[in-house]
């Protein structure tokens, strides 16, 4: 397949069902299965799996009436905190590929990869790299569409969904959009588009020859102009770099789910040390560090179960992380108990450089904080990988 993509530097990363994909990440029996998320029984529906949404559910529908739409649905309880640390963590895979992220919520964020291709190839071959470390690291799908500008890209990642790509070059672009409804715009509401209706406009390519002063005598002079750049897909074109929350209690974490049950004290160390690695590693290039790492244990019944240590001082360094989560583990005394996931999470993140640690009398001049630091340069230029630690080396993957 010709790759289309050079002249569509703006990327529209939605994930796909994200609330209901993370709820269900670690029940595989649920992935064909109608599942809702929401609270209560008179609460309202926070979101549906594809499997659901078959039937008309659709988020902020009525608990009860989505019962009825469906009966055969299970009904999960919302994890907040879950949902933040994923949405965390595919963030700093945006940021990782460019600083120019603009995220619009939780599960969505535009992207101008214009300054990455030197480095990780045309923008499709980039999307498929978000796309896949994505599904690895987090184990749920987004969706990708790339354009040259903001509102396509939006539109192109739609047509996408579930799982894939969608690539509009400007030459296609009047193809693409003149066909569809008004009201599919990015940024046009039901009313913009019953005034459109009304005016005999229903589709953008009736929009898009319509004579500019129409539109603003019909619509409004902000709206017309704004309406008539969208139906031509020359709305904006650069992104402003936004984070969906400044709260310094952020975090960064992640989680791996073995292929077998294990009790192997040694498999789940290693695996903490891979988290450990993985997690550290993103601190380091997002310039943070934290003081609390928190243990996750998920056993062979889907019980799971947190323990957190807060450090005297905030760090970014692997083995630091790595000693404190195994050592969690251990004070748990787990001996015969089979453990399906495992995960590591650094919490209390603060900018890299408001951090003063004590130096310690006698100690080296030089240790771990610069090894982590010379495996960061080598993966940057060799790609991830190319220096790991020695343990790692033993044993398959999870």
């Amino acid at each position: 397949m010709k790759d289309l993509s050079h002249d569509c530097p703006i990327l529209h990363v939605d994930m796909d069902a994200f609330f209901a994909s993370v709820a269900i990440r670690d029940r595989p029996e649920l992935a064909d299965v109608p599942v809702i998320v929401g609270g209560g029984h008179r609460g309202v529906v926070l979101a549906a799996n594809y499997p659901a949404r078959r039937y008309g559910i659709h988020s902020a529908l009525p608990m009860t009436r989505a019962r009825r739409m469906c009966p055969e649905a299970v009904v999960l309880s919302p994890d907040y905190a879950d949902f933040e640390g994923v949405s965390s963590s595919v963030m700093e895979i945006f940021r990782q590929v460019t600083p120019l992220v603009e995220a619009v919520s939780m599960d969505e964020a535009f992207l101008d990869v214009s300054g990455s291709t030197r480095r990780l190839g045309s923008p499709l071959q980039i999307a498929e790299h978000i796309r896949a470390r994505v599904a690895d690291e987090q184990r749920v799908t987004c969706s990708v569409g790339l354009a040259g500008s903001v509102s396509v890209a939006k539109l192109a990642s739609r047509r996408a969904k579930p799982d894939g790509v969608v690539v509009v070059p400007p030459r296609q672009v009047t193809q693409f959009l003149h066909p569809l409804d008004v009201g599919e715009l990015y940024g046009v509401g039901e009313k913009t588009r019953d005034q459109l209706h009304r005016l005999g406009l229903r589709t953008v390519g009736d929009v898009a020859h319509t004579p500019l002063a129409t539109l603003q005598r019909g619509i409004g002079a902000a709206a017309g102009t704004q309406i008539h750049h969208l139906a031509w897909g020359t709305d904006r074109r650069t992104l402003t770099p936004r984070r969906v929350t400044q709260d310094p209690d952020k975090s960064m974490g992640a989680d791996e789910t073995f292929g077998r049950d294990t009790d192997d004290r040694a498999v789940v160390l290693r695996e903490l040390l891979r988290l450990a690695t993985k997690v550290t590693g993103r601190m380091r290039t997002a310039g943070v560090a934290g003081r609390t790492v928190t243990l996750k244990v998920r056993f062979a019944d889907f019980t799971t179960i947190t323990r957190s240590r807060t450090l005297t001082d905030a760090t970014d360094g692997t083995s630091e992380v790595h000693a404190t989560a195994a050592g969690l583990y251990d004070a748990l005394g787990l001996q015969r108990a089979r453990i399906r996931l495992v995960g590591v999470r650094v919490e209390g993140l603060v900018p890299r450089e408001q951090v003063q640690r004590q130096l310690v009398l006698g100690a080296r001049e030089r240790g771990w904080d610069e090894v982590d630091r010379a495996s960061d340069a080598a993966a940057l230029r060799f790609g991830g990988g190319a220096v790991r630690r020695a343990t790692l080396l033993i044993g398959d993957r999870p």
